[in-house]
């Protein structure tokens, strides 16, 4: 299973992230989407799991979760958009801890588990990148890859 994973948007949908998120099977926007549209072009791609980031305070985005626990095959991911609420003891029962927030693309395994920031897809901040990632699922296998568009 392919999982297109996707964070700080902030409005803007760009045609590199839906080419580089084609073929998912499932796509995970970590927060900060900016407008519904956002949603709506990445459910033309695959169903769609998105959480609520700080910029996310329209009335549309009440429907999203702050958090959500995303089952995929055998293995369960959480979702939320800022590492810092992460609340302790939650992380054993899940497999991946996917978030945004800070637009900085990360792949790193603590005790077992792996946190995943997919970096910004959005307007480019700073001199980072605009990235999404992508995670291959093989049963319990995770195989994460952060992917720089070609802007």
């Amino acid at each position: 299973m392919l999982v297109g994973i996707i964070s700080d948007t902030h409005g803007l949908m760009r045609p590199q992230a839906l080419a580089a998120l084609r073929g998912s099977d499932l796509i995970i926007h970590a927060g900060d989407v900016g407008r519904p549209e956002v949603l709506d072009d990445l459910r033309g791609l695959a169903p769609v799991f998105a959480v609520r980031g700080n910029i996310d305070t329209q009335p549309w985005s009440r429907r999203l979760p702050e958090t959500a626990a995303v089952p995929v095959g055998k293995l369960l991911l959480l979702v939320l958009h800022d590492i810092a609420t992460l609340e302790a003891g939650t992380v054993p029962r899940f497999a991946a801890v996917i978030f945004g927030h800070s637009h900085k693309p990360s792949v790193e395994t603590r005790d077992g588990t792996l946190f995943l920031n997919p970096g910004s897809a959005g307007p480019r901040r700073f001199r980072l990148p605009v990235t999404i990632a992508r995670l291959r699922m093989r049963g319990r296998t995770l195989d994460p890859e952060i992917v720089e568009l070609d802007l």
